[in-house]
């Protein structure tokens, strides 16, 4: 972005004005004669009338000059992180109980994957300088994208989880590992799992509890979600006769007792997500909770363009002082 460093000096275009009230007002030299009727005879040529362009090369020139001295300059800032800020674990369940449709958005009814991808979206672009990472479970953890900072290609990677692209089951034991394990080399001061499921742990080889421990041993905090609602929940089937789109109620299982040791055991929070709005408000939650204050030096780089004026002024000023010596000389 164009800005001037000394932009009082644009005062100085008064003087424009002024230096034309000097050209028409000043005293011009005269020759005497008798009579000037002969003079009225001869036709004035193109000299006559471009003897006043002195005058715009020279107002063009005096803006030239103020200009330069206003210091016309493009900034371009840099900005250096003095201090880490927080690496984060997004652990999204992946399993066949995600398609229940006992979620809504814009007025519509969507499957439990969906409403969490497009919430999970919303937090990551409203995180600045912490480096995130997505593990998605199912009976076996699968890791989307490992830490980074580049929320854009994050964002794709999230675009990508599937209900179904890993086994059906439940592994929270192994996600929690799994993702303690993207952890364990961060120097970040502070290092979070957010781990999101709707069932019960019922596959892996890792139990949650011992998973838990191992993650507090490594100062890694889990936030656990426990998404949907209990009991019985619609899942879209195909009618087998028909080939269309059924509902059949399916029995939910969901281990709250569990997810809550687990976030107890590394100091994290347990949070239960019946809708939309809860699961949205969660993550607001945390993402409140999970700040750290960043320090930071600014650097800025800047192009000066007055030279440049400067230049041209100069030219300008040559050409006017040419033309005044020879062309549009005047006498005496």
């Amino acid at each position: 972005m164009l800005e001037f460093k000394n932009p009082w000096f644009f005062i100085l275009f008064a003087l424009i004005p002024f230096l034309a009230y000097r050209y028409f007002r000043r005293r011009h030299g005269a020759v005497r004669f008798s009579s000037v009727d002969s003079l009225k005879l001869i036709e004035p040529s193109w000299a006559l009338w471009g003897r006043h362009a002195m005058l715009l090369l020279r107002c063009i020139t005096v803006a030239l000059l103020v200009i330069a001295l206003a210091r016309p300059q493009k900034g371009k800032e840099e900005t250096k992180v003095a201090a880490e800020g927080i690496d984060i674990i997004l652990a999204v369940d992946v399993s066949g109980s995600m398609k229940a449709e006992d979620f809504q958005m814009d007025g519509e009814r969507r499957n439990r994957l969906y409403v969490v991808k497009n919430v999970v979206r919303d937090f990551i672009k409203g995180r600045h300088n912490d480096r995130i990472g997505i593990v998605a479970f199912a009976r076996q953890p699968y890791t989307l994208c490992p830490l980074t900072l580049d929320y854009d290609w994050l964002i794709q990677q999230l675009d990508r989880a599937k209900i179904g692209m890993v086994k059906g089951g439940t592994a929270i034991g192994s996600a929690i590992a799994a993702s303690t394990n993207r952890l364990r080399e961060s120097t970040a001061k502070s290092k979070i799992v957010i781990l999101l499921t709707d069932g019960r742990n019922n596959a892996g080889r890792i139990d949650p509890i011992t998973a838990a421990e191992a993650a507090r041993a490594l100062n890694v905090k889990v936030y656990t979600i426990g998404a949907g609602t209990k009991g019985l929940a619609p899942i879209p089937v195909r009618n087998t006769l028909t080939g269309s789109r059924i509902y059949e109620q399916f029995k939910m299982d969901l281990d709250d007792e569990s997810l809550r040791e687990i976030a107890v055991k590394t100091g994290g929070t347990y949070f239960r997500a019946t809708d939309t709005d809860s699961l949205r408000n969660i993550y607001k939650e945390i993402d409140s909770m999970e700040k750290v204050k960043i320090e930071t030096t600014e650097y800025r780089e800047y192009e000066e363009f007055y030279p440049y004026l400067l230049i041209f002024a100069i030219i300008i000023f040559l050409v006017e002082i040419m033309l005044s010596n020879t062309r549009f000389r005047r006498l005496p």
